[in-house]
């Protein structure tokens, strides 16, 4: 008789530790790029320093830069070649230079974006989330130091005005508009107790947008927002939830107004606000003021294809550009400013047939859209050319738009090969179905 078998020793059921994936790795870089995006007080910034040798790292782990979004990288290198010709007519070379080195460091910016999107799409989460805390942070900066909560806090302000970890309150208000924007998304689309948990963040990126007291923020914020909010009604199809976007509509612009009124029964807030809600300022009407600037400066560069140089055109004028589009003539000359307009054109009629299919991330394309519209306005009164976020929505918006033609790229392969494997049904001949009828 055989002995009886020892007993199994018994499992460990206790859950494995998680694995540090290649994968993990990489969203947790992601998260970091985009966490980093909102500290920019001097240059150059820690986010830049990061990026460039995230982009390396990646590169050589196999990212490719696909034809799918081609045009966001043919525009982006016909940009700046555009700029490196003009440098030589610029009478400080070595800043001419710099400059144009970085645009061309934050077009590589958004091809790497683009590039990690593409390849997969979902990779926006982490994109998202790290850009959400970032804000956060950079706006509480930007209100605390306002209302000089803290010995030195006056150093998150300039021009009594919140800029949070930027240099500019204009740039640090309109970095808020996209995680802004991705509340409200967040807002009209999740029931009613996840909402009240978005509320504490939205109020501190409104008012850390208000306190920035740029026409332009409030602008981007106000255009963006509603064009979110009429996708919103556009796409969705049940009655009771279309509702329910109204009802939402209607609570929501009460609390903004509610949150502004308390903003402004604070003096020194309400007599900067009426400072700067002036809709032409003295330096926008003057006889060489913003608006004059731009009609002397797109007179200037019909006479000159390869534009003024960079950093040039404060030389003639009292101030710089503050359009883009007309930046885009005078620093980058005809080919620049050329394919800049078209680049716009190109990257919004590519990324409007997204805002209407069925996707896991059409709510995020939702919101880079509505930001990225309104930024397209905001560039014809104000300076955007190096604003690190703006290379990254249009990184974003060209790496979505890739990843759709991807996946529309890859079902069509499936279903030809499908086609091709299925054997056409067997037909009888007719001499049998003549039989068998007659039978």
């Amino acid at each position: 008789m055989s002995a009886p078998a020892a007993p199994s020793p018994a499992r460990d059921l206790s859950p494995m530790p998680p694995v540090l994936t290649a994968s993990r790795i990489g969203d947790g870089a992601l998260w970091l790029a985009a966490f980093l995006s909102g500290f920019v007080i001097r240059e150059p910034a820690p986010y830049e320093l990061y990026l460039a040798g995230l982009s390396v790292v990646w590169l050589l782990f196999g990212l490719k830069l696909r034809r799918e979004f081609g045009p966001l990288v043919i525009c982006l290198l016909l940009y700046c070649a555009g700029g490196i010709a003009g440098v030589p007519l610029a009478r400080d070379f070595m800043g001419a230079f710099t400059y144009i080195a970085v645009s061309v460091f934050l077009a590589v910016t958004a091809m790497f974006y683009a590039a990690v999107l593409a390849e997969r799409p979902e990779r926006y989460r982490m994109i998202e989330k790290g850009y959400l805390a970032c804000s956060v942070i950079v706006a509480l900066t930007g209100i605390l130091g306002y209302f000089h909560a803290f010995p030195g806090a006056e150093f998150f302000t300039r021009y009594d005005r919140a800029r949070g970890t930027f240099e500019d309150p204009n740039v640090f208000g309109p970095f808020l508009a996209l995680p802004t924007v991705i509340l409200i998304q967040r807002l009209l689309d999740q029931p009613l107790s996840a909402c009240l948990k978005l509320l504490p963040m939205l109020a501190i990126l409104v008012l850390g947008i208000f306190l920035s007291f740029s026409r332009g923020a409030w602008g981007v914020l106000v255009a963006a927002s509603l064009v979110v909010y009429v996708l919103a009604l556009i796409t969705e199809q049940h009655p009771a939830r279309r509702l329910r976007l109204i009802w939402l509509g209607i609570a929501g612009a009460f609390a903004v107004v509610a949150l502004i009124a308390v903003a402004l029964s604070i003096d020194s807030v309400s007599d900067m606000f009426q400072q700067r809600a002036k809709l032409v300022q003295d330096y926008d009407g003057s006889r060489l003021g913003r608006f004059a600037r731009y009609s002397l400066g797109f007179g200037m560069v019909m006479e000159r294809p390869l534009g003024l140089g960079a950093l040039e055109f404060n030389k003639y004028f009292p101030e710089d550009e503050h359009n883009v589009y007309l930046k885009g003539f005078t620093t980058y000359g005809w080919l620049g400013g050329t394919v800049y307009i078209v680049f716009i054109g190109w990257t919004l009629s590519r990324l409007v047939p997204l805002l209407f299919k069925a996707r896991p991330w059409t709510p995020f394309v939702h919101c880079v859209f509505a930001v990225l519209v309104a930024h397209m306005f905001l560039q014809a009164i104000i300076d955007t050319d190096h604003w690190r976020h703006v290379y990254m929505l249009y990184g974003l918006a060209w790496g979505l738009i890739g990843a759709d033609r991807l996946e529309a790229r890859r079902l069509g392969t499936r279903v030809a090969r499908g086609s091709r494997a299925t054997p056409p049904p067997a037909t009888a001949p007719q001499s049998n179905r003549s039989v068998d009828q007659g039978a």
